[in-house]
C-alpha cells in the first residue's frame, strides 16, 4: 500500500492521522495544520468559482443541467432559511448556502482513497497529509467560533446592548435581583454550548468515518486474498453509506447555524 509505514496497522493509522505542520513538534489548538487549511481554502475557491460562473451564464429560458442544479440547491437552502429565520435574509441566505456546500465538499474528501493524497504529496517530499478538513477539530472549532461571533453580533443588532444585557440577567426565570446570577449563569452555559456542540458533532462523525476507512484500507495490505476481497466490499459499502453521513452532517451544521442565529435575533 502506498505510503504505508512498516509498523503494522496501528502505525499505519497513526501515520495517516498526523497533520502536515510547519514544525513537527507543534500540537494543540493553536497548531497550524497546513493540509486542513489548504484543502478547505481550495474547496472554497472551487465552489465559489463554479457558482460565480453559473450565475454569469444564467438565462431566463430553459436552464441547462448546471444551472438547474444550482437553482435546486439555492431554492433548497433558501427554503430552510425562510422556514426558520423571519428577518432580513440577505446575509443569512448566502451564509447558509456557503456553510452547506463548503462543509459538504470538505466532508466529501473522505470518499477519496485513503492513500491517494498522501501518496501524491510524498512525491513532493511531504510525509503527512490529511485530506478531510472536517475531521480536524481545529477546523470545526474555527467554523463554529465564526458562527458564535455571528450569534453575538445578531444578539446586539436585534436587541441593542441594553436589551441583550437585560435578557442575559432576566431570562428565563424573571427579573428579580436574586435570580440575576442564576439567569446569567444559565445563559452563558447555553451560549457557550452552541459552538461546542457544532464543532464536536461534525468532528466526531467525520473523524469516525475517516478512521473506519483507514481500518478497511488496512485489510488491503494483510497479504490475504480473502481479506483483500473483504476490504473492497467494505470500502464500497461504507463509502455508499458514508455519502448519506456527509450530506446529513452538512445539512445539520447549516440548520443549526440558522437556528442559533434566529434565536439570537428573536426577543424573549
Amino acid at each position: 500500500m502506498a505510503g504505508e509505514p512498516q509498523g503494522g496497522l496501528t502505525e499505519y493509522i497513526q501515520h495517516h492521522l498526523t497533520h502536515l505542520m510547519p514544525h513537527a513538534n507543534q500540537s494543540g489548538f493553536w497548531a497550524v495544520h497546513i493540509d486542513s487549511v489548504f484543502v478547505s481554502l481550495l474547496l472554497g475557491v472551487v465552489f465559489s468559482l463554479l457558482f460565480w460562473l453559473k450565475a454569469r451564464k444564467a438565462t431566463a429560458g430553459v436552464p441547462g443541467k448546471g444551472q438547474a442544479f444550482v437553482e435546486i440547491v439555492l431554492e433548497f437552502v433558501d427554503g430552510q432559511v425562510k422556514d426558520v429565520f423571519h428577518g432580513d435574509r440577505r446575509i443569512l441566505g448566502p451564509l447558509a448556502l456557503t456553510v452547506f456546500l463548503w462543509v459538504f465538499l470538505m466532508n466529501a474528501m473522505d470518499l477519496l482513497p485513503v492513500d491517494l493524497l498522501p501518496w501524491i504529496t510524498e512525491k513532493f517530499g511531504l510525509g503527512h497529509f490529511r485530506a478531510v478538513p472536517t475531521a480536524d477539530i481545529n477546523m470545526t472549532f474555527a467554523m463554529s467560533l465564526t458562527v458564535f461571533v455571528l450569534i453575538i453580533f445578531y444578539s446586539f443588532k436585534a436587541k441593542g446592548a441594553g436589551g441583550y444585557m437585560h435578557e442575559l440577567f432576566t431570562a428565563p426565570f424573571g427579573a428579580h435581583p436574586l435570580l440575576w446570577l442564576p439567569n446569567f449563569a444559565l445563559n452563558i452555559v447555553e451560549l457557550l454550548s452552541k459552538p461546542v456542540s457544532l464543532a464536536m458533532r461534525l468532528f466526531g462523525n467525520m473523524y469516525a468515518g475517516e478512521l473506519v476507512f483507514m481500518l478497511i484500507a488496512g485489510l488491503f495490505s494483510a497479504g490475504s486474498w480473502a481479506l483483500y476481497g473483504m476490504g473492497i466490499i467494505g470500502y464500497t459499502v461504507w463509502g455508499l453509506f458514508h455519502i448519506l453521513i456527509i450530506g446529513i452532517q452538512a445539512f445539520i451544521f447549516m440548520v443549526l447555524t440558522i437556528v442559533y442565529i434566529s434565536m439570537a435575533h428573536d426577543h424573549h
